[in-house]
């Protein structure tokens, strides 16, 4: 298998590390008997995350603030690297010790791994090439009883942008309009194309700088994307990591306005609220919705929306939507987690519509995954530590397309060959202090059963010197 980062040599240069490795051997102090020590971490081009000093007081704020300093002056060099090699980022692990004998491995991207979060342990391993969590392929219900909300006018909603916008505002031409649909592969509501007649949005055409901006803004109730920046939120636009997104459910009720939903063929977002949250208008509300309705997806969530205005109408008249949540009977959680805060027992949890089941801390005896066995939705299991009275019982879950588990649990399926071969992605759950390169020799017997890419690791041993 080659390594991934094989083209950049200046990666793989001690010369490189060296002012790091320097730095760390004095923050994580080997012992006087030349005891080896251990440090590992990663590095982006923007950021990096590696071992604190341990020998400085947390309350000590002007030492902690020059630690910072010098780990950014050390990481540079593989900073630049990076840039050069057109790498996202690279982790590693060190062992040293105060004599100078010295072992780095950089441990090379897979196409096969997701980065680690704040962590030099991989991510989730991607099993099945292109695969992405079941949320993420959901396409939105049909709601044949949903229409026009009665309070969308175009005529007004024309006229009184055209009373609102500033003066010099150029408005979008039929054949601007239609460009705009070609692109986007579905036909602008009227309302919309309303809005773009008045203005295409696009603010060199006030002429008036940062005050005529604003007005334009006010005047339709967000910030107005220009008419070529208009894109479709499909799920597609709103990537996340498989560890999150696969833990995720889309839930949509009776009573909804707004479909759960990761992202839709039918939300067409033209603006932002100024905090990163896209506004959109809904071509496929949920039951209790109306097409043409404004939404706000948020950019702190991965999936949903929130209903903000029953029409663009109403946006930019300033109207509140009408109340629409029903009072039905509370359906049993798509998404259930098992812990000392939450549900007490498997048992508790299990029903037919339950897709994601979270293990916890757990200060009680082990649990049994009997209760789930033969749940015809359950997709995603994920497991702390110590939570699993019989790991074997997992290959009694027929439907799992991911799994996160401990590296004990790991080793038990993996030694029994019991590994589920549904699985899309997987995981190993770290927590404390477990060595990173034996979670990465896991990784890779895991990846070995799909034939994936390994994480390659390119063995350097130097010399640094003695210590000062």
């Amino acid at each position: 298998m080659t390594d991934q980062d094989a083209n950049s040599p200046s990666l793989h240069a001690f010369s490189t590390w060296q002012p790091l490795l320097r730095l760390l051997r004095v923050w994580r102090a080997p012992g006087p008997d030349g005891a080896f020590s251990y440090a590992s971490g990663r590095i982006g081009q923007g950021s990096w995350s590696l071992p604190s000093r341990e020998d400085v007081p947390r309350t000590d704020r002007a030492a902690r603030d020059e630690g910072v300093q010098a780990q950014a002056e050390a990481v540079e060099p593989v900073r630049r690297a990076l840039a050069a090699a057109g790498v996202e980022d690279v982790t590693f692990t060190a062992e040293f010790s105060a004599a100078g004998p010295l072992t780095l491995r950089v441990l090379g991207r897979s196409p096969a791994v997701e980065s680690g979060v704040g962590s030099a342990h991989p991510g989730a391993l991607l099993l099945v090439e292109g695969a992405v969590p079941e949320p993420w392929r959901r396409l939105p219900e049909p709601a044949p009883e949903s229409g026009p909300a009665p309070t969308a006018d175009p005529g007004l909603l024309e006229r009184t942008l055209r009373e609102r916008i500033p003066p010099g505002a150029v408005g979008s031409t039929d054949a601007e309009l239609a460009a705009a649909e070609a692109r986007l592969g579905v036909p602008l509501p009227e309302e919309l194309r309303a809005l773009y007649r008045v203005t295409r949005g696009r603010p060199q055409d006030w002429g008036e700088g940062y005050e005529a901006v604003l007005r334009a803004d006010e005047a339709v109730g967000c910030e107005l994307f220009p008419l070529d920046e208009v894109y479709v939120a499909d799920a597609a636009s709103r990537p996340t990591l498989w560890q999150f997104g696969a833990k995720e459910a889309v839930v949509t009720t009776a009573d909804d306005a707004v479909q759960g939903l990761v992202g839709s063929p039918g939300w067409i977002v033209f603006g932002d609220n100024g905090g990163g949250d896209r506004i959109a208008v809904d071509l496929t509300p949920g039951p209790r919705g109306h097409i043409g309705q404004i939404i706000m997806l948020s950019h702190e969530y991965n999936i949903g929306a929130e209903l903000i205005a029953d029409s663009l109408t109403d946006l930019v008249l300033g109207r509140e939507s009408e109340s629409r949540s029903g009072s039905g009977p509370d359906a049993p959680p798509a998404v259930a987690h098992v812990n000392w805060r939450s549900l007490p027992s498997v048992e508790a949890a299990a029903h037919a519509g339950l897709e994601v089941l979270s293990l916890g801390v757990w200060e009680a005896e082990p649990l049994s995954l009997a209760p789930a066995l033969g749940l015809p939705r359950l997709r995603t299991l994920a497991a702390y530590p110590g939570t699993l009275a019989d790991p074997l019982e997992i290959a009694g879950l027929k439907g799992l397309e991911y799994l996160e588990l401990a590296p004990q649990d790991w080793r038990v399926l993996l030694d029994a060959g019991a590994v589920p071969r549904s699985l899309s992605a997987a995981s190993v759950l770290v927590r404390g202090q477990q060595d990173v390169l034996s979670t990465v020799a896991l990784a890779n017997e895991i990846l070995t059963l799909w034939d994936r890419p390994q994480i390659v690791q390119t063995v350097l041993e130097e010399d640094l010197g003695a210590m000062a």
